[in-house]
């Protein structure tokens, strides 16, 4: 079984959700696609891989939405920024779940 790199199908993944980011179901399983091709493993490591990605992704975009909403409102917009960023993890495990179904598919293929 040829091991890829986990981390880098990791980062090349997320960045592929991004860049995707405009559609709503194709870009998560197509990053977890590449992520799962990358990091190889089968499906299983392919899974774990976009899976991660899509996480990621969550928690970046989190993390930019507090500092940015802390910088311009303060206090208020510290909190509002850690609401809206709960909201947005809640809502982004459909790109993390999508992500795992294209990272097993390319976990699969590149077996």
């Amino acid at each position: 079984m040829a091991k890829g790199n986990f981390w880098l199908g990791v980062i090349v993944g997320f960045i592929v959700m991004i860049i995707l980011s405009f559609l709503p179901v194709i870009g998560p399983l197509l990053g977890g696609f590449v992520a799962g091709i990358i990091a190889r493993g089968g499906w299983w490591n392919g899974a774990k891989a976009g899976f991660v990605a899509g996480i990621f992704g969550a928690i970046v975009l989190g993390i930019i939405l507090i500092v940015g909403a802390t910088l311009f409102l303060g206090v208020v917009g510290f909190f509002g920024g850690l609401g809206v960023t709960a909201a947005l993890i809640a809502i982004a495990l459909y790109s993390a779940i999508l992500g795992l179904v294209g990272g097993a598919i390319g976990g699969l293929i590149a077996k």
